[in-house]
C-alpha cells in the first residue's frame, strides 16, 4: 500500500508525528507539490492526501492504481468528484476536527476591535505612557461586548460554538441559516438573514461557499449593515465580495476582521490589503496544534476505516 501526502507542511510543518500514518503503508510525505508534479508523484499510489492541491480531471484520468484521495480539510473543491466517482476513487474530508479554534479566532478579532490591544501596546512601547500625567490613557472608544448584538450567519459546528461564546460575554445572539431553527437556547434567537444584517453590531460568517451564498456580502447587503458595524470573515473568502468591501471600509461605514481571501496567497493588488478599517490573518483559524493534530488523527483513522471497507466521511459514496 503506497500512501502520498502531496502537501503536508501546512498541516504539519515540524511539530507533529507522522508515525500513525506511517504505519498504514510506504509513504512518501511531501511538503508542496507543483501541477506539474503530482502525477509521477502519485503514478504507483492507491492513497493520496492533498489539503490544497489540486486534483482535476486530467490527473485523476492518468493515476490508475488510485483507489482513495483524502482531502486534509473539510473542503474538497480541489478535488474533481465527479471524475472520482466515475473512476471508483473513494473521497473523504475532514468535518468538526477544530470548531473551537476558529471560533476562539472569531473572538480574537472581535477582542482585538474592541479592546485595541495592539494599538495601546505599541503606544506604550513608544513612550507615550511613560510621558503622560496620568495612570492611563485611551486612544480610541473602549466598548463593552455584553448588550451588543452578535449576528451568526451559519449555525453549524462552528457557528453553534461562537453563538455560545457570545451569549457567554452577555451578547444578544441573532442566528440565521438556510433552514429556520426553532430548538435554540434561550439567549439565541433564529431570524432571517436581512433582519440579522440590519440589526446586528458584529457579524461573523460561518456558511458554506455554495451557488447561493457566493459574493451574499456585496454592496446590497453593505447597505444594510449598521454605521460601525464589524464584519467577520474566518470561512470562505468568496463569501463577500471584495471590491465591494474595500469600498464601504474606505468610506468609514465599518469594519472588518477576514482569516480568508478570494484567492491565498492573495494577490498584492487585492482590494482589501490596501483597504481602510480592516484586520486580515493568514487563514490560521483552523491551525492550532490540538485542531491540527486532530485533523491528522482522523484523516488516519480514515483511511484505517476505508481498508477495512467501513468507510467514514466519504463524500462521494
Amino acid at each position: 500500500m503506497k500512501i502520498v501526502v502531496l502537501d503536508g507542511y501546512t498541516l504539519n510543518p515540524g511539530d507533529l508525528d507522522w508515525q500513525g500514518l506511517q504505519s498504514l503503508g510506504e509513504c512518501a510525505i511531501y511538503d508542496h507539490t507543483l501541477a506539474d508534479e503530482v502525477v509521477a508523484r502519485c503514478q504507483d499510489a492507491q492513497i493520496v492526501l492533498t489539503n490544497k492541491t489540486v486534483l482535476n480531471a486530467q490527473i485523476l484520468s492518468q493515476l490508475s492504481q488510485l483507489k482513495y484521495i483524502g482531502v486534509l480539510a473539510t473542503g474538497t473543491n480541489v478535488v474533481d468528484i465527479a471524475c472520482a466517482s466515475q473512476h471508483g476513487i473513494c473521497v473523504t474530508n475532514i468535518p468538526a476536527y477544530g470548531p473551537d479554534a476558529v471560533a476562539q479566532m472569531v473572538f480574537a478579532h472581535i477582542l482585538h476591535h474592541h479592546q485595541q490591544v495592539s494599538l495601546h501596546d505599541q503606544a506604550v512601547k513608544a513612550g507615550q505612557w511613560s510621558r503622560n500625567r496620568d495612570f492611563c490613557f485611551t486612544l480610541s472608544p473602549l466598548t463593552s461586548l455584553k448588550g451588543l448584538t452578535l449576528g451568526v450567519v451559519g449555525y453549524g459546528d462552528i457557528g453553534q460554538q461562537v453563538a455560545n461564546l457570545g451569549a457567554a460575554f452577555g451578547m444578544k445572539v441573532l442566528v440565521t441559516s438556510a433552514k429556520p431553527k426553532t430548538d435554540l437556547p434561550p439567549a439565541i434567537q433564529w431570524c432571517e438573514r436581512d433582519t440579522l444584517l440590519k440589526q446586528a453590531d458584529i457579524i461573523s460568517l460561518h456558511c458554506p461557499l455554495t451557488a447561493a451564498t457566493k459574493y451574499m456580502i456585496n454592496r446590497d447587503s453593505l447597505a444594510l449593515l449598521k454605521a460601525g458595524c464589524l464584519l467577520v470573515n474566518t470561512a470562505r473568502g468568496d463569501l463577500i465580495n471584495e471590491a465591494d468591501l474595500a469600498q464601504w471600509l474606505n468610506q468609514n461605514n465599518g469594519f472588518a476582521a477576514v482569516d480568508v481571501l478570494s484567492t491565498e496567497p492573495p494577490s498584492p493588488n487585492n482590494p482589501l490589503l490596501s483597504a481602510a478599517n480592516i484586520t486580515i490573518t493568514p487563514h490560521i483559524a483552523w491551525a492550532t496544534l490540538q485542531a491540527r493534530q486532530n485533523l491528522l488523527n482522523i484523516a488516519v483513522n480514515n483511511i484505517k476505516q476505508f481498508l477495512l471497507e467501513d468507510v467514514v466521511n466519504c463524500v462521494n459514496g
